[in-house]
């Protein structure tokens, strides 16, 4: 049987959910996040992002990029009810649902309880219900597999609905810019392009080892995305022993007070990942990589079960100064973990505040 995913992503939620709420920001490039000192952006809205503006960019440089910049506190408890309500509205469907932040989420509803036989009238329902109850849009991709309906979200955003069916995925991911592939980040995508790889018609040219040997245990993944491979299921539920985000970097970065930036950032997504997922951890990683793909992890136990973004930021910076390293580093990730359990990410995915 050929299984009916759907990705819904919510278009700059967390801006969109403040614009909505002040009608005088609406029209506006706004910036969800801390305006003074080290403060970051957490989310753009697309008015802001026309700037250059994006999440994860210090507030200093969002400014210079755009002057008419509007800050806005960030109100997570807000952010997290809309959420609710959006699931409430996936409940409709289906529940088998797999939560990655609050604003999106993957849904398999190959049976659902409408017993609908199309993913993709499904799909338009819950944008519509999005729109008219909740006053907020969301993009949606709809395919086979959780790769593809993941791409197909990202494809005609904001506000997009795109179907990638089986018959289509081969021609389609052969156009596709090596970019769009989940876990492509910014360096590897480079290495790609020294290599001469730009596109998934250049990916699928190399074999397993060759991808092995280029990108490690990561190649065989790519070697299968390149083929619409992907037979992950959606998870409704599991038993999560760690909870993590990391960013890589666009270049390699050796400069305290740039990676300092990046903790915040870090710190503030790993509280919201948390939240989301209502999960209690007593460790906490610190994993950095060089510029010369050495990966170094360092780790503080007895974290409070309550702790929130500052207590995180506050030990990370511990077991920063801890690892005492000199090289420019490309990659920082914090993960929180139950004792017992394994600091490595339930998702390797790099850090996105908003796809």
């Amino acid at each position: 049987m050929v299984r009916k995913i759907i990705h819904i992503d919510m278009d700059a939620f967390y801006a969109s959910v403040e614009q909505r709420d002040d009608p005088a920001l609406k029209g506006q490039p706004i910036a969800v996040g801390q305006a003074d000192g080290r403060g970051v952006v957490c989310a753009a809205s697309y008015e802001a992002r026309r700037f250059g503006v994006r999440s994860a960019m210090s507030s200093s440089k969002a400014r210079k990029l755009c002057p008419s910049l509007v800050f806005v506190d960030c109100r997570f408890d807000v952010y997290k009810a809309v959420s609710a309500q959006i699931h409430e509205i996936f409940h409709r469907y289906t529940d088998i649902i797999e939560p990655i932040s609050l604003d999106e989420a993957f849904l398999d509803v190959t049976e659902n309880h409408r017993g609908m036989p199309l993913a993709l009238d499904i799909a338009r329902e819950i944008k519509k219900a999005v729109r008219e109850e909740l006053g907020l849009v969301a993009s949606a991709g709809v395919s086979y597999n959780k790769f593809l309906a993941k791409i197909a979200s990202d494809y005609r955003k904001p506000d997009g609905l795109c179907v990638i069916p089986p018959e289509r995925a081969a021609d389609f991911i052969a156009k596709m810019p090596v970019e769009s592939f989940w876990g492509v980040g910014p360096v590897t995508a480079s290495k790609m392009h020294a290599l001469g790889i730009y596109t998934g018609a250049d990916l699928r040219n190399l074999s397993v080892p060759e991808l092995r040997l280029y990108f490690g245990k990561a190649g065989r993944q790519y070697y299968d995305f390149a083929r619409g491979i992907d037979n992950r299921p959606v998870e409704a539920f599991r038993v999560r022993k760690s909870i993590g985000c990391e960013r890589t970097l666009d270049t390699d970065v050796s400069d305290s007070a740039e990676l300092d930036a990046v903790l915040v950032a870090l710190a503030d997504e790993l509280e919201r990942r948390v939240a989301a997922k209502k999960f209690t951890g007593t460790t906490l990683t610190l994993k950095l990589r060089t510029s010369d793909f050495a990966t170094i992890t360092r780790s503080e136990s007895g974290v409070s079960e309550t702790a929130l973004a500052a207590d995180y930021l506050a030990i990370a910076r511990r077991l920063m100064e801890k690892a005492g390293l000199r090289k420019p580093l490309r990659l920082l990730g914090l993960s929180l973990s139950r004792a017992g359990g394994d600091s490595r990410h339930d998702n390797p995915l790099q850090l996105t505040f908003e796809l």
